[in-house]
């Protein structure tokens, strides 16, 4: 079966055009039992300098690892027919569904503990949580347009990233403002997506592109979030809001990589 045949009826067909639907959360409160805990951004300069590079360190660790996943699990021939299979029809809603809600209750649980085995173990639940969400299409890609695509779709999105993040520091500004846009725009997703599967119209490669530009808005939000919403504490949990805005980005990226083969 071609690729533009297999992705039309497992991707296009069923309108599995996943979305990393995370709750944008309200700026969690600096008191703690009465007692007043500063974010990042109001901690010293070497306390900032500190908790940034834990937090890209972080994120590199947690690529690195969805990369080993990912290479592991697509060759596990029963895990990679099961992902194809709850990508078709109506089963592609519960994985949807379930998809997001682990990767809400991982990030809030990296986010509300200060307990380091538990915030590894949140890590941990994220990166395997989107290594099997991952399994079907990076499988259709090796399988039908080379590894190439897959590393011309990577480089394109850390180049993308290097990009946002260069402008979200250099520019010193604050982007929580763009919450509310990522919050609409999220929503719009969403509906469409969830509309597509239960209508069975496709939502095109124009949609795949609109996802690229909120998915690079994420970034520069999650970026700016690092010195405003975290504490010290909290750079596993920061390094992932960042994981899963990359991982949204490399997503519609692969996807328009895909479609033109």
């Amino acid at each position: 079966m071609g690729l533009k045949i297999l992705l039309s009826s497992i991707f296009y067909k069923n309108n599995v055009q996943p979305f990393n639907i995370k709750l944008i959360k309200m700026e969690e409160s600096n008191y703690q039992d009465g007692a007043y805990i500063p974010f990042v951004g109001e901690e010293p300069l070497e306390a900032r300098r500190s908790f940034i590079e834990k937090t890209y360190t972080f994120l590199a660790i947690e690529v690195l690892v969805f990369i080993l996943v990912t290479a592991v699990f697509i060759r596990i021939e029963p895990l990679v027919q099961l992902t194809l299979t709850l990508f078709g029809g109506w089963w592609v809603l519960l994985f949807l569904m379930g998809y997001m809600a682990v990767l809400n209750f991982a990030e809030n649980w990296a986010m509300s503990t200060t307990s380091k085995p538990s915030q590894y173990a949140a890590m941990g639940l994220y990166i395997i949580a989107e290594a099997f969400f991952f399994t079907p299409l990076l499988f259709i890609a090796k399988e039908y347009a080379g590894v190439s695509v897959i590393n011309q779709a990577a480089m394109v999105t850390v180049a993308m990233f290097l990009g946002i993040t260069a402008i979200a520091f250099t520019s010193k500004r604050d982007y929580s403002h763009l919450r509310n846009y990522l919050m609409l725009g999220g929503s719009v997703a969403l509906g469409l997506i969830f509309a597509g599967v239960l209508f069975g119209f496709s939502l095109g490669i124009w949609f795949a592109f609109g996802m690229v530009a909120l998915a690079s808005v994420a970034i520069l939000y999650q970026t700016s979030n690092i010195l405003h919403k975290y504490h010290t504490g909290q750079h596993v949990a920061a390094s992932l809001g960042l994981f899963g805005s990359v991982m949204l980005l490399f997503w519609y990226v692969l996807n328009i990589f895909m479609s033109g083969d």
